[in-house]
């Protein structure tokens, strides 16, 4: 995840021989639950009408066979298409195991070392700080601990942009770090970017042929896909859905082929049943047609993968949830890593424009569970996380469901309330240092590039260059402060811009920061720092 609320030269042998391992058994639609008294149904139903989710996916795996492979609820609201074990859903971040698996078998090939200089495999590389370039390792991409900000530079591909995935990595050397190398955790999608890169540049095809031919289709999860454009032809694929002033919509794809790394696996119920199986078992997929057995990567790659790189801090829950803290809390290599019940838990989230997604692996248990959500509703993901896990590791029941959506509420109205006192609270009757038109003008940011204000039919429009969804009105807030309403309201990213003037009453510099607390981090306005075009020359 991308959190909730504020996202893999010479391995062509390998390809040849991955037509001769056994395939995995078919994944069956549905099957029956550990204990026949546990009413998954009823549980999801309940998750459904509480975080309003039109539609649902189930897979769970224990000691190697599949459990629940199976939907629940609808693909798209208002139309009578049911989600099953086969709808495809957006898993955003759970997308960086994939990512993080696809090195580790070039790590186990001698193709790379996870201790390399990424500018060994990617000479013009380039971070902000210059030590940082040199150092910076094909580890360090995957663990969160650069010293960028949290999601920092996200805005170069969330929403949809304009950017190439080259384009991106090149801005990384603008953007400036908001801690030191490796002192401290902050996730960033930026990088898994670079690491899609590296697996490309080192297999010779993009990160999806790649990703598709070395662990796609040896593990027989044959309708998962890289990138929106394959799932063109396939009706059984999920609609995003979003608030739209509160009430649940649907709404358009948002389509991030230069993210790929980071973001770009489509999948299953039965198909990620299999992914599960396989990192539960330490990479092993089965036996070749030779009775040899038959790897992902090595059980030494499977134990890289899950050890601690970047401690997390542990935040204190909410007493109802006290059961919910762990005791440790680090970062792996595309896994995020703590403790639930006494056991290891490996997980990731995952969001997108109208999707999150949840995949949680208890190693000492054999346990695998993965939810997908064709909404935006960590609440929905986190009720169902701790219901299954104690229900399948058999540790007493309790209603999660109740207990999550009241601090969920708790929270929003706290943030409403919030939000109204700043209303109430601003110089409403303040004016604008200047006329408006003399805000109106090309802005440029060093990372991002060129933003415009301009008026278009008698209203104050501000636009981002290489983000076309990025276009809303200003309305005049406090002082020289204004905020922009994008025209998707579904973004729910509505966003302060505030003007600071030179002594001379030009415009020195433009800043921006989301208006809502629960707006998106990969919002990242608050990094942004536009000062208008005539002026860039002289500001840098």
């Amino acid at each position: 995840m991308h959190s909730m609320n504020r996202i893999a030269a010479a391995i062509l042998i390998a390809f040849s021989t991955a037509g001769a391992f056994a395939q995995p058994a078919a994944v069956p639609a549905s099957a029956p639950a550990v204990a026949p008294a546990y009413d998954l149904e009823a549980d999801v139903t309940r998750v459904m009408k509480a975080f309003d989710v039109p539609g649902i996916a189930i897979a769970v795996v224990k000691d190697g066979q599949v459990l629940e492979a199976r939907g629940f609820g609808v693909r798209k609201l208002g139309a009578p298409d049911k989600v099953d074990g086969k709808t495809l859903f957006e898993i955003a971040s759970n997308s960086k195991a994939f990512t993080a698996a696809a090195l580790a078998m070039l790590v186990d090939e001698g193709k790379l070392a996870w201790d390399d200089p990424v500018t060994k495999h990617l000479p013009d590389f380039q971070m902000y700080d210059a030590y940082v370039t040199h150092e910076m390792t094909v580890r360090d991409l995957l663990t969160h601990r650069s010293g960028l900000g949290l999601g920092a530079g996200d805005l170069l591909w969330w929403p949809s942009t304009g950017f190439t995935t080259d384009e991106i990595i090149h801005k990384l050397r603008y953007i400036r770090p908001a801690t030191s190398f490796r002192s401290s955790y902050a996730y960033d999608n930026l990088l898994y970017i670079v690491a899609g890169k590296i697996i490309a540049s080192k297999s010779g095809k993009s990160w999806g042929e790649t990703v598709r031919e070395r662990i796609l289709q040896p593990l027989g999860m044959t309708t998962t896909t890289t990138s929106l454009a394959e799932n063109a032809g396939n009706p059984d694929v999920s609609s995003p859905h979003s608030k739209i002033n509160g009430k649940i919509s649907v709404v358009k794809p948002m389509p991030v082929p230069n993210a790929v790394g980071a973001v770009g696996i489509n999948t299953n119920a039965e198909d990620i049943a299999r992914w599960m199986n396989v990192l539960l078992a330490g990479g092993k997929i089965g036996v070749d047609a030779n009775g040899k057995e038959a790897r992902l990567f090595s059980a030494k790659q499977s134990r890289e993968l899950w050890s601690a790189q970047t401690p997390m801090k542990i935040m204190e829950p909410k007493p109802t949830m006290a059961a919910t803290k762990p005791n440790f809390s680090a970062y792996g290599l595309g896994f995020q890593l703590r403790d639930y019940q006494g056991k290891l838990l490996a997980m990731h989230g995952g969001a997108l424009q109208g999707f999150y997604s949840r995949v949680l692996l208890v190693p000492e248990a054999k346990l695998g569970i993965a939810i997908f959500t064709n909404a935006e509703s960590g609440g929905a993901l986190s009720a169902l996380q701790y219901r299954l896990l104690d229900q399948y590791l058999g540790a007493g029941s309790t209603d999660w469901i109740k207990i999550v959506a009241d601090v969920e509420k708790e929270a929003h109205e706290k943030e409403q309330a919030r939000l109204k006192k700043a209303d109430t609270t601003r110089a409403a009757k303040s004016q604008p240092s200047l006329p408006l038109a003399q805000y109106d003008g090309d802005y440029e940011d060093q990372w991002y590039g060129t933003a415009t204000i301009k008026h278009v039919g008698g209203k104050q429009v501000m636009s981002f260059s290489r983000t076309p969804d990025l276009t809303g009105e200003l309305e005049h807030f406090q002082h020289d402060t204004f905020i922009v309403r994008w025209k998707e309201r579904n973004f729910n990213a509505d966003a302060y811009v505030t003007f600071a003037l030179n002594p001379d009453g030009s415009i020195e510099r433009m800043k921006m920061k989301a208006v809502s607390t629960e707006t998106d981090f990969s919002y990242d306005f608050h990094d942004l720092s536009f000062v208008p075009v005539k002026k860039a020359a002289e500001a840098n």
